[in-house]
């Protein structure tokens, strides 16, 4: 059964999109470019507007899985009380004015990016749309339970709580005894970004790590391209693998698991280059 899905009006789709276009402007080196695309997302999806709070019930639909049914009822009941509960008329117009910005100054293709668990997406906004039947409901309610319900197939990992400033010190405190041996600048500004994040839906860190693997493929690409360093055919193979794990971040969700891979990035370039 196809249901109806106008991802313009789909508030995740729109912040997901502006990623996709905010990667190209960092990878591009487009300095204007991605100033408007900052500010922009800054203006519409920080945590205390109405297009950021709807994004965080977007979120927790889709990111969360593993659950007990009975949480994944609630969670589902819950978040569309939420969502409805919302000035939808303001939320609507809201979402014109940042189309329109879209459409002018980053453009109507825009629109037409990949956007990872797009399908999950479309079947939240689906959810809250008071277009469907009875049955057309139930059903796609049945699909996004099953998402909620159903195990990740990668190993847990650690999801950041809302946090108040004496958790935030208490978090800092523990990530700097894990890893501060021989932690390195680079390093211990992207945990500090990391956890710094959390108090705005993750924008600030999404910007942050799109300059800093941009910056990580640019030092491989260096590394490459030296006949000196890649005489080691072993050394190649592995500086290889790390440009498709660093392409590959664009479609990962991030996470702690993640955030120490690219830590042991940082570390193996500073290495290599030394």
């Amino acid at each position: 059964m196809k249901f109806k899905h106008n991802k313009k009006r789909n508030t995740a789709f729109l912040y997901e999109t502006m990623i996709k276009e905010l990667t190209k402007a960092v990878v591009n080196k487009d300095l204007e470019r991605k100033k408007f695309i900052v500010e922009t997302m800054k203006q519409y999806f920080n945590s205390n507007t109405l297009l950021g709070k709807e994004l965080r019930i977007y979120r927790d639909l889709n990111e969360t899985s593993g659950v007990d049914l009975y949480t994944a009822e609630r969670l589902l009941t819950e978040s569309k009380k939420d969502f409805h509960s919302m000035d939808r008329k303001e939320v609507f117009n809201l979402q014109t004015e940042l189309i329109s910005e879209i459409n002018k100054a980053v453009g109507k293709e825009t629109f037409n990016n990949f956007v990872p668990n797009y399908k999950n997406l479309a079947t939240i906004y689906q959810i809250f749309s008071n277009q469907n039947s009875t049955k057309e409901l139930i059903l796609l309610e049945r699909r996004i339970l099953k998402t909620l319900i159903a195990k990740s197939s990668k190993a847990p990992t650690k999801q950041m709580p809302h946090v108040n400033n004496l958790t935030l010190k208490t978090f800092i405190k523990n990530y700097n005894d894990k890893y501060s041996q021989s932690i390195t600048e680079n390093q211990q500004e992207l945990l500090n970004k990391y956890i710094l994040s959390f108090s705005d839906n993750g924008l600030e860190f999404k910007i942050y790590l799109n300059e800093e693997v941009a910056r990580l493929k640019s030092e491989l690409h260096t590394i490459l391209e030296n006949k000196e360093l890649t005489t080691d055919k072993g050394l190649k193979e592995k500086l290889t693998e790390l440009r498709t794990l660093l392409e590959s971040f664009s479609r990962t969700r991030i996470d702690e698991k993640m955030i120490v891979k690219i830590m042991k990035i940082q570390n193996l370039i500073k290495e290599t280059k030394e």
